[in-house]
């Protein structure tokens, strides 16, 4: 039995869940999204739990289980409560600006790097030097936060650039034999 697919998945109230053939659809308080359900994988609702099941021990289909409850659970928690990744910009002079739907992200380059904010996902500069990612879709927030960071990539030497807000870096001592400071 698949470890994470014998868990139930607890609903929240406000959330509505429709089931279907090939996917659960979520509502509620702050949107709207679907999770496949992959065959041989079945989907029960009991009382204020989601309950996924599956056929058999053949094949995939015990990793397969545990990829449906994962999405499904992930699906619930974007509409309930939401998803956030906090980003981290370190160096002198580097900082984020918020305008008019596009991040302005000064990052020691020539130029500003200018970001468009995608509809489905929320930006906050709560700092000049903290971004907030925010969303409904997990795998999406996760994505352009990805895509920000890699504007400026932390440095190795002097651990400068943008990085998540819980990642830690170890610092690499300069190249020895290396002439100068």
């Amino acid at each position: 039995m698949s470890r994470i697919g014998k868990q139930p998945i607890p609903l929240p109230d406000g959330v509505k869940v429709t089931i279907s053939a090939d996917k659960i659809e979520c509502e509620g308080p702050k949107g709207k999204l679907a999770a496949p359900v992959l065959p041989g994988i079945t989907v029960e609702v009991e009382e204020t739990q989601l309950l996924i099941k599956r056929e058999s021990d053949e094949g995939n289909l015990p990793a397969y289980h545990g990829l449906v409850r994962a999405l499904a659970a992930n699906a619930v928690t974007g509409v309930s409560s939401g998803f956030e990744k906090k980003l981290e910009i370190v160096g002198v002079g580097y900082r984020a600006k918020l305008e008019k739907g596009k991040l302005e992200l000064n990052l020691g380059y020539s130029k500003p790097v200018i970001y468009d904010i995608p509809d489905d996902i929320e930006v906050i500069v709560e700092k000049p030097t903290l971004i907030v990612d925010k969303g409904i879709d997990k795998q999406r927030v996760g994505q352009e936060a990805h895509r920000l960071r890699s504007f400026r990539k932390p440095d190795p030497y002097k651990l400068k650039g943008i990085r998540y807000a819980n990642e830690s870096l170890r610092k690499k001592e300069r190249k020895a034999g290396v002439g100068g400071v």
